[in-house]
């Protein structure tokens, strides 16, 4: 297959809410971040070079606006030339990352923009006086209207119920387990500039914290988000052309989709999106499933809520079944551990601005791997990284991107 490079990454900071954006000026700043990066090295692209844009923007009401993409398209400059949206819960910024390496691995395009935003706050409650209500039954729209919608399941109920079930089926994890995540997580973000939710705190804050959905308190679970973030993406025939000085390829790309009713599936504690989407995403870049965690320098998770991060660690190959709670105990997955998870803060400490957050963690393993991830930079040595995506109804839908700078390229 053809080889396709990300030499671009554009994040804005993640925030609770952007009073003087809209959401197509969030992507536009986004685009010119990746534009600026792409150009450190005189390739002087500018977006009329771009030959096509996929985007990440999972939700309607969010934006009020039921085809934002083609807002955004006009707003940034693409007029005259193709864009796909793509919207895939929680999981839509991977799928875009996926569909813009099909973009150019095809090779319909040679440089395109992979962008995704989410200006979710504006939906305000007049009831209340707060957005809150708003965005939770937007997410809840992406749930089964007929049985699950009346009964009140929510995001937190959905992937609570799978947390669980892993914990009668394995002994993990604990309450405790779950709270080091996100310690871990607002830990990290202290180190992330971007990041939406820095805070210095102890499990026993995490364990006092008000219950969301039992056993989530608040400090498990992450915030919604408004922010953007944009990569481009270039073929090798590209990347020699521009001179890119440090292309990080896209050497895996997995996605699945599974049953959307968790009652449906074998076991309701195990996420099989992110088993079959890892496994064909390794198998792509030539790594093992069952030898991973040997094989890549870090992983950039999408931790929404902390059991479903530990659970990760499992379904993604670092750590065997029922081991995951032990694993971050023992320090694992920790900015120094031998396979730091979520450096940037991950979803927890970064934020979730839904279509934006897998092209964020795309964009954070990617810059990892170039070595330009300032504070929260974690040691390089194999060459390879993750990014992952999951969400929808009962965590259906699964994305792995896997990278590597010109080192990770060689034989793992």
């Amino acid at each position: 297959m053809p080889k396709v490079a990300i030499i671009g990454v554009g994040i804005t900071p993640f925030k609770a809410r952007y009073m003087d954006r809209t959401y197509f000026e969030l992507a536009y700043d986004a685009t010119k971040l990746a534009l600026e990066d792409a150009n450190k090295n005189d390739a002087n692209i500018t977006h009329e070079d771009l030959q096509s844009t996929v985007y990440g923007i999972y939700n309607e009401l969010f934006e009020r606006q039921f085809m934002p993409d083609i807002f955004t398209n006009s707003y940034i400059g693409m007029n005259d030339k193709p864009g796909t949206r793509i919207a895939s819960g929680g999981a839509t910024g991977g799928y875009t990352v996926r569909m813009a390496f099909a973009e150019v691995a095809s090779g319909l395009s040679d440089l395109c923009l992979c962008l995704g935003v989410e200006k979710c706050n504006d939906c305000y409650d007049e009831q209340t006086g707060t957005t809150t209500p708003e965005v939770l039954n937007a997410i809840a729209y992406s749930a089964d209207m007929t049985y699950e919608y009346p009964m009140g399941m929510l995001a937190a109920s959905s992937y609570v119920s799978m947390v669980n079930a892993h914990y009668d089926e394995f002994g993990n994890p604990t309450e405790e387990q779950m709270a080091l995540v996100g310690v871990k997580n607002h830990g990290n973000a202290m180190l992330n500039p971007k990041a939406q939710s820095p805070m210095k705190i102890t499990v026993q804050d995490v364990l006092n914290s008000r219950i969301i959905c039992y056993p989530f308190k608040m400090l498990d679970c992450c915030l919604y988000s408004e922010a953007s973030a944009a990569l481009i993406l270039a073929n090798e025939e590209k990347v020699k052309e521009l001179g890119v000085e440090n292309p990080i390829w896209i050497t895996g790309v997995g996605a699945a989709n599974t049953d959307c009713f968790i009652g449906n599936r074998e076991s309701i504690g195990r996420l099989y999106s992110n088993i079959n989407a890892a496994k064909v995403a390794y198998k792509m870049a030539g790594l093992n499933y069952d030898k991973i965690k040997e094989q890549i320098d870090v992983a950039e998770l999408h931790d929404a809520f902390s059991g479903q991060e530990v659970i990760s660690y499992e379904e993604l190959g670092f750590v065997p079944f029922g081991e995951g709670g032990r694993w971050i105990e023992e320090g694992g997955p920790m900015i120094d551990g031998e396979l730091p998870c979520c450096p940037c803060g991950g979803l927890i400490g970064c934020g979730h601005a839904v279509g934006a957050t897998g092209i964020m963690s795309t964009g954070e393993a990617a810059l990892q791997l170039r070595g330009d991830a300032g504070k929260h930079q974690v040691t390089i040595e194999k060459g390879r990284g993750i990014a992952h995506s999951i969400g929808g109804p009962g965590a259906a839908y699964a994305a792995i991107i896997v990278m590597a700078n010109e080192e990770g390229l060689k034989e793992p």
